[in-house]
């Protein structure tokens, strides 16, 4: 049986897991960059019924971290966003199809790539954090209270951690659904108009350094590497097909469809395989539920997705959050040796608090060098004579 194939409640759970990330920069994008609510759900909707297809495995999708958070700090409107978009989908589908991700990828040991996990739990749990403190003005919920806020947070973070095995993400995801219908007001039917962008040299000269610089090395980290050793951990020779140049691919064709329409920029992630697969999701029918969903949303309710989207509680989004963090740190645990540990912590504390690309340098230069301090020691050793 095809592994796209089974469908059951377990399937259905972990394929909302992941909306923690999504959601909140989706709003953000169209409320406070003026993006058009269908373009910002379509290329992620379309990306996830690709890896349904492809990968036959809970690959995610999610919006572009570090782009979004300066293009949303910024009030980038989406032209700047476009350019930026399809300077990702290029470098990424060259990287790909050319096989340079997949031969770089051998520079990375696992420490390495699991400094880079750490790193993402670790903004994971931040995000969760910051939704809750200081909660998006866009948020219904922004109004409740910080207390409240954080008190309903932890409780759906206890209980969503506790009863993973079971399809408890699926019971949050209808407690979510049934908020947003009481609460949205003014909703419209059908899709929501696109404009496609209006791009010159220097549009595409601002994107690449504002946006596309700090987002090179995170894409290529946690989008490429990363998401491939998850799905190798996770499940072992069924993750053939999840390469990282193959993901680089399929991101980079991603993004060059949201650059023409003016959407929002999407990639893979190691953390959303986390949070698939926490909550139940163990085959492609995960991303071929979620896909279609936001798709449904992109088209049919596209029009009045702002007023749906900021509808949706933020102790959900927080808690499922703060688990998927969680869990993805836990990834650590199959490291044996005290050098290894050092290795993977300095990478991840450096890639949280300052520069994933200056993290993940440093870890090379280290770990490659010891390697070559260890090769120069085995061969200066005096052979005994016969």
């Amino acid at each position: 049986m095809s592994r796209i194939s089974t469908i059951d409640r377990s399937e259905v759970a972990g394929a909302f897991a992941d909306v923690g990330v999504l959601v909140p920069i989706a709003v953000a994008l169209i409320v406070t960059n003026g993006l058009s609510p269908t373009a910002v759900l379509l290329p992620a909707g379309l990306l996830y019924l690709a890896a349904a297809r492809i990968y036959r495995l809970p690959v995610p999708v999610q919006p572009l971290k570090a782009f979004g958070a300066i293009a949303i700090a910024n009030g980038l409107g989406m032209n700047a966003i476009a350019a930026g978009a399809l300077l990702m989908g290029v470098i990424f589908l060259v990287l790909g199809t050319t096989g340079l991700v997949d031969w770089a990828a051998r520079a990375f040991p696992k420490p390495l790539i699991r400094g880079v996990q750490l790193t993402v739990g670790l903004l994971f749990l931040k995000i969760a954090y910051t939704l809750v403190t200081e909660p998006p003005p866009a948020f219904l919920d922004h109004a409740m209270g910080e207390s409240w806020l954080v008190g309903l947070s932890l409780a759906c973070a206890v209980l969503a951690l506790a009863l993973r095995r079971h399809p408890i993400a699926l019971a949050l995801i209808a407690v979510a659904v049934v908020a947003i219908a009481l609460r949205a007001q003014g909703f419209a039917w059908g899709p929501a108009a696109i404009s496609l962008p209006h791009l010159d040299l220097a549009t595409f000269g601002t994107a690449f350094v504002v946006l596309v610089i700090p987002q090179l090395p995170l894409t290529f980290a946690n989008s490429c590497l990363a998401t491939a050793d998850a799905a190798r951990t996770y499940f072992g020779s069924a993750a053939e097909r999840v390469r990282p140049g193959r993901l680089a691919t399929t991101l980079g064709a991603a993004n060059l469809f949201a650059g023409a329409i003016g959407g929002m920029p999407v990639c893979h992630g190691a953390g959303g395989m986390t949070a698939h697969r926490a909550f139940g999701a163990r085959t492609g029918a995960a991303p071929a539920i979620i896909g279609t969903t936001l798709v449904v949303l992109a088209v049919v309710f596209g029009a009045g997705l702002a007023t749906l989207l900021t509808a949706f509680p933020l102790p959900i989004l927080a808690g499922l959050l703060t688990v998927s963090g969680l869990l993805h740190i836990a990834l650590l645990r199959d490291l044996t040796r005290p050098s290894h540990w050092a290795i993977a912590v300095g990478i991840g504390a450096v890639g949280f608090l300052s520069n994933l690309a200056i993290a993940l340098g440093a870890g090379l230069i280290v770990w490659w060098t010891a390697v070559w301090i260890s090769s120069r020691r085995r061969s200066n050793r005096p052979t005994l004579a016969g």
